[in-house]
């Protein structure tokens, strides 16, 4: 069999060997781009996660656990120590030690009682603390005065620069003088002299952002008070050779080496590896106190990118079933419309396998380039390669082999019609279409009890929705014909023949693998979609309960008329008070006798005001009914409370009567619901009770929110922030606490933040990328197989319109009959695919993980309107294309020759 031989033949039916190439380099192309494409965004969104993450979990810290000293003068700690920096990084495993941006060392006395003529002017406690670093000179700018000297002389007083916050709060300047008392127990002598003190420079980060202030504790801020009679604590910079001489003298000295790890370059592929060394290095770090929280983030991107490849690996299957159907149809076509040929090399005295031979030889010259060339160019993908070089050999070799297995089981001779659906069809039919069935409900059994482990791929359970859609198929193919023959026994009835002969033909005319693979192309494409829509409602829902409003204002104590100012600001609508206090003990009195029960968050709101804010909010929050009830009322509040707080409440006789302290007044409860969350606390929050704050009894003493609900269009947050914290500052001033250190300022945080901050997963973009690509390759192939469909009966359609067209029968007559044969085929394919696509998310949406996307909450899948409205479009589209196909074919046959004699049907 010469090559020539071959190309003629490849020529002579160029078009169907065309569509078996495409499919071909379409399917190699996607084996090996998507994983490629799956591992560039996967590296974009761990490196996108990694940068985001604060400082201090980003740094890997070696720190002296113990104060060191100096035993002799000749000595030099720091620069002893400081030579440890590149040390240390060099002995890092080298996965680790390649991420390493930045690095710094530090040494520091422990902070000890500061005193002074300016401290005393405003009666304030502090502990200073003196910290020498290299580059800090640089990373800063002085705003007054000069930084300290280098190699100052001993017995002179130490040098020292404060950030300008520093010394604002603390009431200093340069030229302030200070002593700094000696620390107790330093040294087995005993403790250390005093310390004369010298403010000599006052400076301001020239970039905050820098790691170099990123140190913990912070030199740029005071760290406040933990309670009555405690003292601030600050950090003053000081040159290297004071510390050693401080260290001479007996003050103690810790040494810190800090590593800033970046994401420039990191492969997501090696983040397993990175987190054992992290792990490794925690163990091996002997004689230091070892502190990184790299590994977090890193474990919980893992978790993300085993949730989306295991979905990755469900669409894929899909896909891929789809495109081998679809190579199926393309070999069997091919094979129908050679049938001529090879009973006529039968009827020369060829062998049985003669047709399958030449068919291989076509195979190889056209499939095995097509595989290739859709390989190199799947390879130009951006993206590290994926280990599917086994899976693109043995997809090359299987492509490769259709068009002959297609060549064998084609029967020879003049062939029957294929227009029929038996009534009895054969035992080997009812045989595999059975096996079907069983084997989809042992897969979705096994699924149930063993779900899918994230990450890995089982291929009989990742095939679930496969043979699913395959099973619902097979049904559809059965049932189908039913109906149709009840409706033309119907329209036999009524005048005109198109109504009769379209149903009598759509009812007879039933081709099973076309089918097949029209509902497993819109299944995979409506399971994308609603899967998709789900997280997305999941994370509106996760946005809402951290912020039921437009906006969250936070603070400490803010003044009640507050809420009245904010609603004079451009664009709110209202706003509503809130109350959160941590960490309260529940009380069995009134007296405050503990009830021994454990801490409880109590969350205090307006019920009614919150949910007027909710509702001009638009968000997917319901106010609780016993939040909602009207003023104060004699008898316990009605409370909300956790499944766990009350049934303790209930096991120890409390649940009709308990006190609760909330800003030093205790109010009496009883439980009127219970709820497994509430809007604005943690999604693990397990233990709160929450109170109406409009039923509250009058006291002298009122409770005053901490925060505040907005709900408003085009917010302001500036205006928003600044008027909380005149609010908190006006509280201050006229409440109770008058005197203390002003508040922080408040915190607002708005819907939109928060829900962009939820879709942003590390692994989010993986995600997309899988949905988007799933949910338009699967409807592009399944318009494709309704193409097959068309096609599979186009000639014994064309032979019964030739015919119908000598009968008189007009061109418009003829689509309008077209249009009734192939609205049910289209039809019923495209429904039982979106039926089964809706249907898939609800068994498999409880094993894949998704909650990985939506910040803890779990992903709820209900009816989505818009799936049916995007059938309904692409049954049209379909419909359209089917009747475009036809007219194509028909105008190609010319329809006067197929009513020769002997012209297959």
């Amino acid at each position: 069999m010469s090559i020539s031989a071959v190309a003629r033949r490849i020529r002579a039916y160029g078009g169907q060997f065309l569509l078996l190439g495409a499919l071909t380099m379409v399917v190699m192309l996607l084996i090996s781009a998507v994983p490629r494409v799956v591992n560039w965004r996967t590296d974009q969104g761990l490196r996108t996660m990694l940068d985001s993450q604060p400082a201090e979990l980003r740094d890997v810290t070696y720190t002296t656990p113990m104060p060191l000293f100096n035993a002799g003068n000749d000595t030099s700690l720091m620069t002893a120590f400081e030579a440890d920096l590149p040390r240390k990084q060099a002995e890092m495993p080298p996965d680790v030690r390649r991420l390493v941006g930045q690095r710094w060392f530090t040494a520091e006395t422990d902070p000890s009682l500061l005193t002074g003529p300016d401290l005393a002017a405003k009666n304030l406690l502090v502990h200073l603390g003196l910290r020498s670093m290299a580059g800090i000179a640089e990373a800063g700018r002085l705003t007054d005065g000069r930084w300290p000297d280098k190699g100052a002389r001993a017995g002179q007083p130490v040098q020292v620069a404060l950030a300008a916050e520093v010394a604002r709060k603390l009431n200093l300047r340069v030229g302030s003088r200070l002593t700094l008392a000696g620390v107790e127990s330093s040294t087995p002598e005993g403790a250390p002299s005093p310390v004369r003190i010298s403010v000599v420079g006052v400076f301001e980060p020239g970039d905050r952002a820098d790691g170099i202030w990123q140190g913990l504790p912070s030199i740029l801020r005071v760290v406040e008070p933990e309670g009555d009679a405690q003292p601030f604590i600050a950090l003053g910079v000081v040159d290297g050779a004071a510390l050693d001489r401080l260290s001479v003298d007996g003050r103690g000295l810790r040494f810190t080496w800090r590593y800033r790890l970046v994401g420039d370059g990191i492969d997501a592929r090696a983040v397993p590896g990175l987190i054992d060394s992290l792990q490794r290095m925690s163990r091996e770090a002997q004689g230091f106190a070892f502190v990184q929280g790299f590994d977090i983030p890193l474990r919980e991107f893992m978790a993300a990118v085993a949730a989306a490849r295991t979905v990755l690996a469900v669409i894929a299957a899909g896909v891929l079933a789809t495109l081998a159907g679809l190579v199926v149809l393309a070999a069997g076509l091919t094979v129908r419309r050679r049938r001529a040929e090879f009973t006529l090399l039968r009827a020369r005295g060829g062998a049985a396998t003669a047709g399958a031979r030449r068919s291989l030889a076509e195979s190889l010259l056209v499939i095995l380039p097509a595989a290739a060339f859709g390989w190199l160019l799947g390879n130009l993908a951006p993206g590290a390669p994926g280990d599917t070089t086994a899976v693109a050999v043995v997809a090359a070799i299987l492509v490769t082999l259709v068009l002959p297995v297609a060549t064998l089981a084609a029967p020879t001779g003049v062939g029957g019609r294929r227009d029929l659906i038996k009534l009895r069809p054969s035992a080997r039919r009812i045989t595999v279409e059975a096996s079907l069935l069983l084997l989809a409900v042992v897969a979705v059994v096994l699924l149930r009890r063993r779900g899918l482990v994230l990450g890995e791929i089982d291929p009989l359970l990742v095939s679930v929705p496969v043979l699913l859609a395959v099973g619902a198929a097979v049904l559809a193919v059965r049932l189908y014909p039913w109906p149709l023959r009840l409706l033309s026994r119907l329209a036999a009835r009524t005048r005109g023949s198109i109504a009769f002969l379209g149903t009598a033909r759509a009812g007879r005319a039933v081709f099973t693998t076309p089918l097949v693979v029209v509902v497993l192309a819109i299944a995979t494409a409506a399971f994308c979609a609603v899967v998709a829509a789900g997280i997305e409602t999941s994370r509106d829902g996760a946005a809402s309960r951290q912020v039921p409003a437009d906006a969250l204002i936070r603070g400490e104590r803010i003044a009640p008329e507050t809420g009245a100012e904010l609603e004079r600001q451009p664009g709110v609508r209202a706003a509503a008070p809130v109350l959160q206090e941590a960490g309260l003990r529940l009380a069995r009195d009134k007296a405050g006798w503990d009830a021994r029960l454990g801490e409880v968050t109590v969350v205090l709101v307006d019920g009614p005001a919150m949910a007027r804010v909710v509702r001009e909010s638009g968000v997917d929050v319901t106010v609780p009914a016993a939040l909602l009830a009207p003023g104060a009322q004699p008898g316990p509040l009605p409370a909300v409370v956790s499944p766990a707080v009350a049934a303790e409440l209930a096991a120890a006789g409390l649940d009709r009567s308990a006190f609760i302290p909330v800003q030093g007044q205790r109010y009496e409860f009883r439980v009127a619901e219970r709820a497994d969350s509430f809007p604005m606390l943690r999604a693990d929050s397990s233990r709160f009770v929450i109170l109406p704050w409009q039923a509250l009894p009058r006291r002298d003493y009122a409770a005053v929110p901490t925060g505040f609900l907005v709900a408003g269009d085009d917010l302001d947050v500036e205006k928003l922030r600044a008027v909380g914290n005149a609010g908190q500052s006006r509280f201050q001033q006229d409440g109770a606490v008058a005197g203390r250190e002003p508040p922080r300022e408040v915190e607002v945080v708005t819907w939109a933040e928060t829900r962009q901050r939820v879709g942003e997963g590390s692994a989010n973009g993986v995600l997309v990328f899988g949905f988007v690509a799933g949910a338009a390759t699967g409807t592009a192939l399944g318009l494709l197989a309704i193409a097959f469909v068309v096609l599979a009966g186009a000639r014994a359609r064309g032979q019964v319109l030739s015919r119908l067209r000598t009968l008189g029968l007009s061109r418009r007559q003829w689509r309008g009959l077209l249009l009734v044969e192939l609205s049910p085929l289209v039809g019923a394919s495209v429904l039982t695919g979106a039926l089964v696509g809706a249907l898939l998310p609800l068994l498999l949406t409880p094993v894949l993980g998704l909650s990985a996307f939506t910040s803890g909450a779990p992903v709820r899948v209900a009816f989505e309107p818009r799936l049916v409205a995007g059938v309904a479009v692409l049954g049209a589209v379909a419909l359209g294309i089917a009747v475009a196909v036809e007219a194509l074919n028909n105008r190609r046959l010319r329809l006067g020759e197929v009513l020769r004699l002997g012209e297959e049907s």
